[in-house]
């Protein structure tokens, strides 16, 4: 059996400077052990699978595993996956497809540029929000002074946000304390033991790049057994909502760029488009995604 595959760059604005991510196709054969396997040896921060070049229901049923376990969602899985079955699986333009993952149905929209595809759209399930955490016991997870956390009394608390995939969404003052953020593992499973939230995703206004982009992040989630991730969609897209609900711009609505991993050399760039529409807040998160190579599993 010869199982093929393909490596992508998700969220990159050129080679190897995004996520990077292996798709397998023609994957129905394989148990769930298997899957795993491959995931824990190819040791990208996730692995998917399309289980066949078929539609079912409309859709392409989708598997994604982290080198620990398989998990219902995560944002660069989906547009990494969604470019491979659009240019390797249809191979003609088209304009929208399904994927159907454990947390759903996620629609999966490209925009071209001639011929190629340019930017790709996921529209994230409808947000939920949990718990809020004390910027006290964060800030020693991170290594952070309290000061350098957005206080809950200004309007923006540190708070869990979740689209299929939850994350503690963390308001942070400067570019400065973004970059000195260093995870405490000790005080990292002490906090994420008692909270769904498995991620810390963090966040500022200011930048690297002001002339292109609008926010600066850093995601981390040892639990997933990776320590750092540079680009992350579902977290993304939890921020997106956090930043509606919050008024983060003023106003219900966002549509701006987030820059992540220029800390450990892959700067990624995230497109964010959210709007509160009556009692819900619609999440789209869009990247760029850059073939890299392909190959068999034999």
């Amino acid at each position: 059996m010869s199982l093929p595959f393909y490596i992508v760059d998700v969220f990159g604005e050129r080679r190897y400077t995004g996520n990077q991510l292996a798709v397998f196709t023609r994957a129905q054969s394989l148990s769930d052990d298997e899957m795993q396997s491959i995931a824990k040896e190819m040791n990208y921060s996730e692995t998917t699978f399309v289980l066949s070049d078929k539609q079912r229901e409309g859709g392409y049923d989708v598997r994604i595993f982290t080198p620990k376990e398989e998990v219902p969602f995560a944002g660069h899985p989906t547009l990494g996956t969604a470019f491979v079955v659009m240019r390797e699986i249809i191979g003609e333009p088209v304009s929208e497809l399904v994927l159907n993952l454990k947390v759903g149905r996620i629609p999966v929209t490209a925009a071209y540029l001639g011929k190629e595809i340019d930017l790709l759209w996921m529209k994230q399930k409808e947000p939920t929000f949990g718990s809020t955490v004390s910027a006290q016991s964060v800030a020693a997870v991170l290594g952070l002074q309290q000061a350098d956390i957005i206080d809950g009394d200004e309007g923006f608390p540190i708070e869990e946000v979740s689209t299929g995939m939850s994350f503690l969404i963390v308001p942070l003052r400067s570019r400065d304390a973004v970059k000195r953020c260093r995870v405490s593992m000790e005080k990292y499973e002490s906090l994420t033991s008692g909270i769904p939230s498995k991620g810390i995703f963090v966040f500022c206004r200011e930048p690297y790049d002001n002339q292109k982009n609008d926010l600066n992040a850093r995601m981390f989630a040892p639990y997933y057994g990776v320590t750092e991730d540079p680009a992350t969609g579902s977290a993304n897209g939890c921020l997106a909502a956090y930043l509606v609900k919050h008024r983060y711009f003023g106003k219900p609505e966002v549509d701006v760029r987030v820059e992540s991993g220029s800390e450990i050399g892959r700067a990624s760039v995230f497109y964010l488009r959210s709007k509160e529409r009556e009692q819900s807040i619609d999440v789209r998160v869009g990247g760029r995604v850059i073939p890299i190579a392909k190959g068999e599993l034999v």
